[in-house]
């Protein structure tokens, strides 16, 4: 049977040992000192344990009760962290996160997970656009908290990771053999003149093969062997494959994921999101280079 203990009689107990008697630590509680010495009282019937030593002119510890001393200390530390974050208005509302659909996964589903069990009165709105978009946005105020793929970090930013970009085509697929290499990519995508500039470096003739505004155009024509893309070497979906071309593409640069973050007095809820996101990216890092 499930027993639990009263946590008013603990924090008078706490309170206690901390202050050295019943007298100030009345004081502190704002309760009187009958009051904390029946609570004190409660307590040790509760556990059927002496907590005091009440022997000697002041108020000591038995070994029972400097052992409830650690635990108490840590039980009303997680009680009052959890009545903070369920009431406190700093903590509620809602943060809006814009990342690019083509880092969406792995990290944001377990970072938003985790957000929501920590902070469950925040409302988080995801935004999945494109990085110059999202750099827009929250230049106006409208984004909390960004991720971008860029080539370089702007002012008030930090790079999570510096992931390399590759040639992506249909698995099994040989469209990149062919001449032109016909490509896909969204009109407005940053990797597009990217490539297109290391194919004219490598004297590859090129054509584009899809133009649109809609990743599931691109999508489509790659997986169905009719063009070759270029994505994130950590993020490809199951319907891409890593073209092995041994040395008939050029090689693609390395790219970084960036994040802004809002700062100021209000600013609690994006900054805590923005550390969780920075935990994901380090956490994948360490086990990368183990």
């Amino acid at each position: 049977m499930a027993r639990n203990i009263d946590m008013t009689a603990l924090r008078s107990f706490v309170m206690v040992a901390e202050t050295g008697g019943v007298t100030r630590a009345a004081a502190r509680l704002h309760l009187t000192q009958s009051a904390v010495s029946m609570q004190l009282k409660r307590l040790e019937e509760m556990l059927g344990q002496p907590l005091l030593d009440r022997s000697g002119r002041g108020v000591a510890l038995t070994l029972q009760g400097e052992q409830l001393l650690s635990f108490g200390k840590r039980i009303l530390e997680l009680n009052d962290e959890v009545w903070s974050r369920m009431t406190d208005t700093a903590y509620s509302g809602e943060v809006r996160l814009g990342v690019p659909h083509d880092i969406v996964y792995p990290y944001i589903p377990e970072v938003l997970h985790r957000f929501h069990h920590a902070y469950p009165r925040i409302r988080v709105t995801l935004d999945s656009s494109y990085t110059r978009k999202l750099k827009r946005r929250y230049e106006a105020g409208e984004i909390d908290v960004i991720l971008t793929t860029e080539d370089v970090l702007d002012a008030g930013g930090e790079t999570l990771d510096t992931p390399q970009l590759v040639w992506v085509g249909a698995p099994g697929g040989s469209t990149w053999r062919n001449r032109p290499l016909r490509l896909a990519f969204e009109n407005i995508c940053i990797f597009r003149a990217v490539t297109q500039s290391a194919l004219d470096s490598a004297g590859i003739d090129w054509e584009m093969a899809v133009n649109s505004d809609n990743t599931r155009s691109v999508e489509a024509a790659v997986s169905a062997d009719l063009a070759i893309h270029a994505c994130i070497d950590t993020t490809l979906p199951p319907y891409f494959e890593r073209i092995r071309h041994t040395g008939a593409l050029p090689e693609l640069p390395h790219v970084r994921v960036n994040m802004y973050a809002a700062s100021g007095p209000d600013s609690g809820p994006a900054q805590a999101l923005a550390g969780m996101i920075r935990e994901a990216y380090r956490g994948a890092s360490a086990m990368a280079a183990q």
